[in-house]
């Protein structure tokens, strides 16, 4: 089973039904969280959302201890809520993306097709600041066009997460990413 933790965002629903259509998905809001069902999953997902990382201090808890034994993924704000975890900062951007669509390139650390490109749906004004240094994580893609973090993977600790929205109709093979991690 998969649980998908809400951060009150508009996606959260799109993204449930791709992730139920991969495997049994139970949602719950981030204010009620049911440990027992988090406990029984095998796969948390942590869901897009307002605000900053450090405005959901469970969600870094729940990352902490997770980490190393169930499979995470992270969806943009989620994705900033590992990397946040990680020591890394969460800066504003210096473009606005709402419902813009950009080329992401694949780099050779990436369980994805190595120097690959494709296009992806974001809906952010954030983003990582760099340097991030870690010693299992690595960035995996990027913005064809600015160069920003798109998207970490941490293979050995079962960790993904990306910047963009793989739920949105702008990733045309978000699916396919997504049952990518999930089948690992």
């Amino acid at each position: 089973m998969i649980y998908l933790i809400d951060h009150e965002d508009s996606f959260t629903y799109n993204l449930a039904h791709l992730l139920d259509s991969i495997e049994p998905t139970f949602v719950s809001n981030y204010y009620d969280i049911d440990l027992k069902k988090l406990e029984q999953s095998s796969t948390i997902v942590l869901s897009p959302g307002p605000g900053e990382p450090k405005d959901y201090p469970k969600t870094s808890k729940i990352y902490k201890k997770y980490k190393g034994k169930k499979k995470i993924l992270g969806i943009c704000l989620g994705f900033q809520q590992i990397v946040y975890s990680e020591g890394a900062k969460i800066v504003q951007q210096k473009n606005i993306l709402h419902g813009y669509q950009s080329y992401i390139t694949v780099n050779n650390k990436s369980i994805f097709k190595n120097n690959s490109e494709f296009l992806a749906g974001r809906y952010h004004s954030l983003k990582m600041a760099e340097p991030f240094v870690s010693k299992s994580m690595y960035i995996t893609m990027r913005c064809k066009k600015t160069n920003v973090a798109m998207a970490v993977e941490d293979d050995i600790n079962q960790v993904y997460g990306f910047q963009f929205h793989p739920d949105s109709f702008l990733t045309p093979n978000g699916k396919n990413l997504i049952k990518k991690i999930i089948s690992r």
